[in-house]
């Protein structure tokens, strides 16, 4: 039975191939147009210029707060393991990254446009003055190296439901965090945080409509699969981050903690992400579905009461994890 079923996955990756290859010109920008890093930091072939900006940057970076450099680090150091998503992604069922064309141009280009994001965040915080670089980078070997486990198998389908949620829970962070470097006159971290976030929600488009072009061919094992991720419940791609001397997932306790106190990403974004997928995807009027088909559709209309009803229970979390990631004020 599996092996029927991974036989008939594969052939709907094959038969989405075409499609895949007009959504990398709708959802990714051309790389000639596109920001890089160094348009957003400052110019090293001018001294004079790079030191006056460099001291702007950091005057501004002075007055930000603990958690909010915790969370800056923590999405930096789950841009900076792109590695890791890249080779995840091309050992899906179905796909042949080496291929012109298709599912490969699509996890290639998708790739080179995310890889912008580790590179200027991680440029920001080593200019900052207020941050630990290697400890940083530590970290990011660590979670380079543990790699991670989000259930998924080598299923496509399961897979694009976490991409569809993980890019628009990227999407919010992002944007959260560029809000709040604005609030502190922050404008060069605005502006970056912003045009990630802005990144994050063209992925987050691509990503769906791989998913509602999979219900209109094989809907039952797409709504199985939905249905799946969510009791599994999606655990961010930095599930495993820690520090020296910390336990694996120490530290992404700790950043998801900051990130709920600033309310950058909370469990309310998870049940309306949650939401907006079930209706993006029009999951209340999918037809053509089996007895199992029925009870998944059933199961995820559900969750979104049954997490408030949870929700309603939930303390903001105190701080009590010290990372080496940050520098005191000077």
């Amino acid at each position: 039975m599996i092996d029927l079923l991974s036989a008939k996955k594969n052939e709907v990756m094959l038969y989405l191939e075409q499609f895949v290859e007009g959504i990398s010109e709708k959802y990714l920008k051309s790389i000639e147009t596109n920001w890089q890093p160094a348009d957003l930091l400052p110019d090293t072939a001018c001294m004079d210029t790079f030191v006056r900006q460099l001291k702007e940057l950091q005057q501004s970076a002075k007055e930000l707060s603990y958690d909010f450099w915790v969370v800056l680090i923590g999405d930096t150091v789950t841009e900076e393991a792109l590695p890791t998503y890249e080779s995840w992604l091309a050992g899906l069922d179905g796909v042949n990254i080496n291929q012109p064309g298709g599912w490969g141009e699509w996890i290639r280009k998708w790739t080179a446009e995310e890889n912008r994001h580790g590179d200027v965040l991680n440029r920001y915080l080593y200019l900052s003055g207020r941050v630990d670089m290697r400890a940083v980078e530590t970290s990011v070997q660590y979670l380079l190296g543990d790699g991670f486990d989000i259930q998924t198998d080598n299923d496509p389908y399961r897979t694009f439901v976490y991409t569809s949620f993980q890019e628009l829970a990227t999407n919010v962070s992002h944007r959260r965090v560029a809000t709040l470097a604005k609030q502190n006159d922050n404008h060069t971290l605005a502006k970056i945080c912003g045009m990630i976030a802005s990144d994050e929600a063209r992925h987050a488009k691509a990503y769906k409509s791989f998913v509602e072009k999979i219900f209109e061919i094989d809907p039952n094992e797409m709504m199985v699969a939905f249905a799946d991720m969510m009791r599994k419940k999606i655990v961010m791609p930095a599930h495993n981050l820690r520090e020296v001397g910390s336990k694996t997932g120490e530290a992404f306790e700790a950043f998801s903690d900051a990130a709920q106190r600033l309310d950058v990403y909370t469990s309310t974004d998870y049940i309306a992400i949650l939401e907006s997928l079930i209706e993006d995807w029009n999951i209340a009027n999918i037809t053509g579905l089996n007895d199992a088909g029925e009870q998944a559709r059933d199961y995820i209309t559900s969750l979104p009461s049954r997490f408030r009803r949870v929700l309603s229970r939930f303390k903001q979390p105190e701080l009590d994890y010290e990372f080496n990631w940050v520098l005191p004020r000077v």
